[in-house]
């Protein structure tokens, strides 16, 4: 008799699908659920990275062009003047929009008061661009892990009421619960690393590219 049992559950056990889409359609909507919401966040995370990583790239090699060509000019009017009017730059932007102002004031009273307030405006409007979606990258990385647990204490729950209805301990009755469990943790792991990891690097190269832009305020106001 026991080892009919033995027999039915290896047979049952080696039946079973465990391929990823095998275990998404047999969990329930809980699961599934959670497991298309941490696939989302996956997908929307690696857009951000590569959006990221390809604007710092850009930015990087605008700013040093700009600013190898700023230091050579005959003055900063006569530079201005000859800006191209589509050029997309961080540190182009704040220089175009504070000169717009210091052009059309009439007043130079008080001027390197005037344009400290202006350029640490303009700075933090560009380096605002730069951080956006920082703080979805943050929530993903904090908090996905948890969304995968959840999914992972339901899926072993459901595994538990398994063994209930059946009466039966065996491999083959919990395993499939398991594995679905188990599967929404792993998603949820996939889901944060990659995450943290780009929140961490980007964030490091605001920081960086805000503290140039703010070297390039100071020497703009001497040259001023």
């Amino acid at each position: 008799m026991e080892a009919d049992i033995a027999s039915q559950s290896v047979g049952l056990g080696s039946s079973v699908d465990f391929s990823l889409w095998s275990l998404f359609l047999r969990a329930d909507i809980i699961v599934k659920s959670v497991i298309v919401l941490l696939i989302a966040a996956s997908i929307y995370t690696w857009a951000i990275i590569i959006e990221k990583f390809k604007l710092f790239k850009k930015i990087n090699l605008s700013t040093q062009e700009f600013e190898e060509k700023f230091w050579k000019s005959r003055s900063a009017e006569s530079f201005y003047n000859n800006l191209p009017a589509n050029i997309d730059d961080p540190m182009s932007n704040v220089f175009k929009k504070t000169m717009q102002v210091v052009l059309k004031s009439r007043s130079r009273s008080n001027l390197n008061e005037k344009l400290s307030g202006l350029l640490e405006s303009n700075i933090e409007n560009e380096v605002n661009k730069l951080e956006k979606n920082y703080s979805f990258l943050a929530t993903v990385g904090s908090t996905a892990p948890f969304i995968g647990l959840f999914g992972t204490v339901w899926g072993i729950m459901n595994s538990f009421q398994s063994i209930a209805v059946s009466r039966n301990t065996s491999l083959a009755i919990v395993a499939p619960g398991i594995a679905e469990a188990l599967f929404a943790t792993a998603l949820g792991l996939l889901a944060a690393i990659p995450a943290v990891v780009a929140y961490n690097k980007f964030n490091n190269d605001s920081k960086k590219y805000s503290q140039r832009l703010e070297n390039f305020a100071k020497r703009f106001i001497s040259t001023i």
